[in-house]
Order: structure tokens, then C-alpha cells, then sequence
């Protein structure tokens, strides 16, 4: 059993990412809905929090049907990070998380996500401070280090575990590479194959398919994976990467119904979660996702993604689930 302090996780929990602009309640619905052992928000500024910005503010809501959740949140200074953390606790969430993967520029170089890789006497000052502040089991998302010349994960998994920290997830590239490139996990494995360490690892990096899922999971030895840009458009990953693990076989592929049922659900909790008009806007976001594969779709993706009336859209939806679930030979992959 995997644990976070008295956080139960399962055998081999699978982690719906914090990524910004995708998880928020409305995705997050479906991500649990197809299996999710745990999820966390989109990551939010401690000086945001602070000083009661709204977007950041309501980044905190979360509901207990997505049980248990973390929200993760980034910053540079100490002070505002200590204020922010009870801020978060406020909001009873079961584990709060630390960014300091997070590689975007507007971040990491105001030394805040992945700029402290540059400097892990700060990363630690931070992270024990906002372990002294609250009662909620802390843990952090990071990555293998600023560059492949720096790479200091094993040094920062070892005193992130020193002063505290109940988990880490690591993501298998450096800051510079963003997204790009390989993943490599052998040194996720190197942290956990480290006999100081003791608390839970998570992999996170390229994990796109049940069958990347369990080569990651028997290579390295990670005691679960986290699971980002593979969900996006398609919760069912984590349905389908469990099936696998049970009983060795693939999943079918979701079917035309399923696909517009989860937009459908997606879209109709976005307007209930932010309002109509940004609720449909954030939402256009999506559809290239949800209906990727699908032949001939550019006209039907094209209204998604210029109305502006929410019946105008659930009628598209309409049409494109009546047009593709009655084609012949349809196969999405």
C-alpha cells in the first residue's frame, strides 16, 4: 500500500497531473470518473494567494467526490509562501504539493518551480518552512535538474526527504528541455534504487499508453506514475493502463459516444464552474483532444470553436455524435 502519511493510495496509484489551464474541476470530474487514484489542481502563485486574486483563489475549490487531492502551489520567497500554505490548508485539501518542476520562463526565472534547481539551499529553506506552517502532509513535483550539465536529483531527493517531504514526483527531463526530448527515467530510478530513501517516488514523463505504463513500472520501479499531457482529451488513459496491469490486455478504444459524452460533461461543468462565457472560451481549448482521429472533423471542431452560445454548442455535439457513430468503418485509435 502506498501511502502519504495516512493518505491511502492503493498498490500503485496513477496521478492526474497539475497542469495549468487543464486541471481543474471540470476535467478533473472525468479523470476520476476513469480511475485516477489521485489528483491535484492546476498550480497556483503563493503571491496570487496572498493578495486574494480571484483566478488564484478559485483554483482552491475542490469537492470531496475527488478524494483524495492535492493542491499544488509555487513561489520564491519564504514568507509568502508560509502566508500562502495556510491559505491552502483552508481549503482541506489532503496533501499540499510544492511546485518546483514548473520550466515556463515567467516562473523559473523569478526563481520560483524549476528555477530553484539553480539553487537547493533556497528549494530547502522553502520547503521546510511550509512543512513547519501546516498540518497537511507536504510533498513535491520537480524535475532531474536546471540542465544535463546540473542534474541534481539525486541530492535534492535526499534532503527534500531530510527536512520532511512525504513524496516526490519527478519529471524525467531537465528545465531545459521543457517538454522536449526523451523522458529519462533512469534516474528516477536512481533515486529510488538510493537506499536513504524511503518515502514514495512517482514517475512522470511520456507516459502515453498501458504499455509505457508497465515498462515504466517494472524497469524503474516507481511506486506509481503521473499522468499529464497523455489525459488531456482522453481521461479514459487511466481506465485503460489499470485494465492492462489486471489482466494484460488492451482496452477497445472509446467508442464515438463516450468521446462526445465526455466533451459534453466537460463543457456543461465548465459554465457551471466558471460562468458561461469563460466557460465556454477555456473549453475550446479541448476539442482537438476529444475528437482527434475522427476523418473530416475540421468544420465540426471549427463552430466548436467560434460559438458562443452554449445550446448552439451541445447542438454541434449533437450532430457530430448522430454524423460519426453511424459511419461505417470508423475506427479511432
Amino acid at each position: 500500500m502506498v501511502r502519504i502519511g495516512q493518505v491511502e493510495l492503493g498498490e500503485f496509484p496513477l496521478l492526474l497531473a497539475p497542469m495549468e489551464d487543464v486541471s481543474d474541476p471540470p476535467f478533473r470530474a472525468l479523470c476520476k470518473a476513469q480511475g485516477a487514484d489521485m489528483m491535484y489542481t492546476e498550480f497556483i502563485s503563493s503571491d496570487g494567494l496572498v493578495h486574494d486574486a480571484k483566478s488564484s483563489l478559485q483554483k482552491l475549490d475542490i469537492y470531496d467526490y475527488e478524494r483524495p487531492i492535492g493542491i499544488q502551489y509555487f513561489g520564491g520567497q519564504v514568507e509568502s509562501m508560509i502566508k500562502a500554505a495556510a491559505i491552502v490548508e483552508s481549503a482541506n485539501p489532503d496533501v499540499i504539493d510544492i511546485n518546483y518542476g514548473c520550466p515556463v520562463a515567467k516562473v523559473a526565472c523569478k526563481m520560483a518551480g524549476a528555477g530553484l534547481l539553480q539553487d537547493v539551499p533556497k528549494m530547502i529553506e522553502l520547503t521546510e518552512a511550509v512543512i513547519r506552517s501546516t498540518r497537511k502532509p507536504v510533498t513535491v513535483k520537480t524535475r532531474l535538474g536546471w540542465d544535463e550539465r546540473s542534474i541534481n536529483i539525486i541530492e535534492v531527493a535526499e534532503r527534500l526527504q531530510d527536512v520532511g517531504v512525504q513524496a516526490i514526483t519527478i519529471h524525467a527531463r531537465t528545465r531545459k528541455q521543457m517538454y522536449k526530448g526523451e523522458a529519462d527515467w533512469s534516474w528516477i530510478a536512481k533515486v529510488k534504487e538510493n537506499p536513504r530513501m524511503h518515502i514514495p517516488i512517482f514517475g512522470n514523463g511520456d507516459v502515453d499508453s498501458p504499455q509505457k505504463a508497465l515498462e515504466c513500472r517494472h524497469r524503474y520501479g516507481v511506486d506509481g506514475i503521473m499522468i499529464g499531457r497523455a489525459s488531456i482529451g482522453y481521461p479514459w488513459i487511466f481506465r485503460e493502463i489499470k485494465h492492462y496491469f489486471a489482466t494484460g490486455a488492451l482496452l477497445p478504444a472509446p467508442t464515438v459516444q463516450e468521446r462526445v459524452q465526455a466533451a459534453r460533461q466537460h463543457l456543461q461543468h465548465s459554465i457551471e464552474w466558471k460562468g458561461e462565457k469563460l466557460g465556454v472560451v477555456e473549453m475550446r481549448r479541448h476539442y482537438a483532444n476529444y475528437f482527434r482521429g475522427f476523418p473530416n472533423i475540421k468544420p465540426y471542431r471549427a463552430q466548436l470553436v467560434t460559438l458562443h452560445e452554449p445550446a448552439a454548442l451541445f447542438a454541434v455535439l449533437d450532430e457530430v455524435e448522430m454524423i460519426y457513430s453511424n459511419a461505417e468503418n470508423l475506427v479511432l485509435a
